[in-house]
């Protein structure tokens, strides 16, 4: 009995299938001299209806999505990083907006949004794509914490690339340190003895 109503269900849904397709056929077929009648009047209709059709409907703009869409860069900040393999890396940065960077990783612009670290580390997250940007005083890196892997690293601009140089205070005081050790490093040769003639 089950096996009837299988058969009786799909029967009726290749009815209900098959309607749309019998009755789009029976409208297309209409009498040759209905159409010879009025052939520019057709002509009319169809292009009216071609048009109806070819219009796209309005597509509603979609909701913003800040760490998906690319960032405007306009008025920014601008610093370029130099990484290990040739890799480079552009960060821009508005000065009213300091929880966010955008970062041109790959011909391609990221939004981070900055995350709190309690060592100091600028460190700036894209959840949508997983990269994170972590900035230290010597260098950057970039991290992809989809793969679990580095995407860049020892990333320094230009300020990070000049050689360090030493604080004006330990500059004073090395001069005098040095010149006092030079004194007790060469002792005083003792004097011969002289013999009186």
């Amino acid at each position: 009995m089950s096996i009837l109503k299988f058969i009786a269900a799909c029967g009726a849904a290749c009815a209900l299938a098959c309607a749309p397709a019998v009755h789009a056929a029976v409208e297309t077929a209409k009498p040759k001299a209905e159409a010879k009648k009025k052939p520019a009047a057709k002509a009319k209709q169809a292009k009216s209806a071609a048009k109806a059709k070819t219009k796209p409907a309005p597509v509603a703009p979609a909701a913003p999505d800040p760490e998906a869409d690319e960032p405007t860069e306009l008025g920014s900040n601008v610093v370029d990083y130099d990484c290990e393999l040739g890799n480079k890396i552009t960060i821009y940065q508005n000065a009213g907006d300091e929880s966010h960077v955008a970062l041109r990783w790959k011909q391609r612009l990221h939004r981070l949004t900055r995350v709190a670290t309690t060592t100091g580390a600028q460190r700036f997250e894209n959840k949508f794509h997983g990269l994170i940007w972590i900035g230290i005083p010597a260098k950057g890196m970039l991290l992809d914490s989809k793969k679990n892997r580095q995407l860049a690293n020892e990333c320094r601009n230009a300020e990070q690339l000049k050689p360090a140089e030493a604080p004006a205070v330990i500059e004073a005081a090395a001069p005098a340190t040095s010149a006092a050790p030079s004194a007790s490093a060469t002792p005083a040769a003792p004097a011969a003895p002289q013999a009186h003639m």
